[in-house]
């Protein structure tokens, strides 16, 4: 049961950063939610760092959906345990930039919170 669960919400994050990645395309003012106050979206410059950072979400999400279509859940936690770097990461950046504590903690701290429960459960599993 708990496994199921730990999948379903792998999958979720697999999506959300499918999501996020595909966004930074249609909507690159988006990029303001990340936490890091005065983001320049409107910067050419700035655009394709954020389209590289969008690739790259991309890449991640069909990541966890291949392990999870073909891998064992303990090499799927593993991977999660790894991949929970991505956003603790995330959240020093928003701290270190003085952006908003509410997101660093709220979002990037309880993604990594959620991820680290989620490898603990496929790894015991």
């Amino acid at each position: 049961m708990l496994t199921t669960i730990a999948n379903v919400l792998t999958g979720l994050i697999g999506a959300g950063c499918v999501l996020m990645g595909a966004r930074v395309f249609w909507a690159p003012r988006g990029a303001t939610g990340f936490g890091i106050p005065g983001t320049p979206t409107g910067d050419p410059t700035f655009q394709a760092w954020l389209k590289v950072k969008g690739v790259r979400d991309i890449a991640a999400g069909v990541f966890l959906f291949i392990l999870l279509a073909g891998a064992t859940p303990h090499l799927l936690g593993w991977f999660m345990l790894a991949a929970t770097g991505i956003p603790v990461g995330d959240a020093l950046i928003v701290l270190r930039s003085n952006g908003p504590r509410a997101i660093a903690y709220g979002v990037h701290g309880a993604t990594a919170a959620v991820m680290l429960v989620i490898s603990v459960v496929l790894l015991i599993s």
